[in-house]
């Protein structure tokens, strides 16, 4: 019985964690879409509201401000879509010359209605469904109010119904961008005495971290925005805003992380500068100790002063020992 219980207590574990950090969000969306339904038949929906339960469907997915600009964004393409497919069915008989004409028009209007900088394919969609109905005019009308009023109970449900909370998420993203900043800096200069394949290797890998970074950057710009409709964590603004600088600033440090990656892959290996590397690796693993030090500091919101001062003292030493160009151009990120 051990042996079978063993494998199932993580996946146990595992499920209950999916429950706890997805069950808030697929409740929302439960009661959001109950909501908008019976608000649809209170109106006279004289037919299921199918249209109005989509809208929390698609809209709600991490924030209120994401729920707002996609619900805005479905409203107006449903409403752009209907009048280009009943517009073009009015000229035209249903054919594949029609429902292309139709698509691509969806598509070109949905390039100017965008929200969050994506394209409203919901243009395009909105307007291929006319094709379905049998009265269009009737089905318009109807695909337009369900829709709006869908959009309207989303956004005033989503700041009310477990809202996210800006300050725990934004807690989890530094603690992601401090690990990733280390491991680049770490492991960029373990990776020079590794040889040519091991620098390179570590090269795709900064390239990862710094990607996952500039991510949890965009994750704190969207937590900031959230706060303004949140009502119910308002009071963790200045927080937020002093989180969202810090890992704002950590991003300004993946530049000259994935420089002295580059610089590493590209140098190791050359017998020319086999001496220079030596040297550099002797000097190096200190001074990037101390700086992801420093990085650790400011992003776990410690003040980090002291592990500064240290890196720059020691930077200012290797400066002193070793004047080299090869030892000023592996210096140059940490100056940054």
């Amino acid at each position: 019985m051990s042996e079978i219980a063993g494998p199932r207590a993580p996946r146990g574990r595992r499920a209950r964690e999916i429950v706890r950090t997805e069950g808030p969000a697929a409740a929302r969306i439960v009661v959001t879409v109950a909501v908008a339904w019976q608000v649809a038949l209170w109106l006279g929906a004289d037919q299921p509201p199918v249209f109005a339960a989509i809208v929390p469907l698609v809209a709600l997915r991490g924030d209120p401000m994401t729920a707002l600009g996609t619900s805005l964004q479905r409203a107006l393409g449903v409403v752009a879509g209907v009048v280009i497919g009943i517009a073009v069915l009015n000229v035209l008989r249903p054919s594949t010359v029609t429902l292309a004409l139709v698509v691509a028009l969806g598509l070109g209007i949905g390039m100017v209605l965008r929200a969050g900088g994506a394209l409203n394919i919901q243009v395009a969609a909105s307007s291929l469904l006319v094709f379905a109905s049998t009265s269009p005019d009737a089905y318009a009308l109807h695909r337009v109010w369900e829709t709006a009023e869908g959009a309207v109970v989303t956004i005033l449900l989503a700041p009310l119904l477990w809202p996210p909370d800006p300050h725990r998420v934004l807690a989890a993203v530094a603690d992601d961008c401090r690990a990733r900043l280390t491991r680049a800096l770490v492991g960029t200069v373990a990776a020079m005495g590794a040889g040519p394949a091991a620098a390179r290797d570590n090269l795709t890998l900064v390239n990862g971290h710094v990607e996952a970074v500039r991510a949890g950057v965009a994750r704190a710009r969207e937590a900031e925005r959230a706060l303004r409709f949140n009502p119910l964590r308002r009071r963790h603004r200045d927080l937020v805003h002093l989180q969202a600088e810090r890992i704002a600033a950590a991003d300004g440090l993946t530049a000259h992380l994935a420089t002295l990656a580059a610089e590493a892959a590209a140098l190791t290996g050359r017998e020319d500068l086999a001496p220079d590397l030596a040297r550099a690796r002797h000097r190096l693993p200190e001074l990037a100790s101390l700086t992801a030090r420093a990085i650790e500091d400011t992003l776990a919101g410690d003040d980090p002063r002291p592990a500064v001062a240290a890196a720059r003292n020691n930077l200012d030493a290797y400066a002193r020992a070793d004047s080299r160009p090869l030892a000023v151009a592996l210096r140059r990120p940490f100056s940054a």
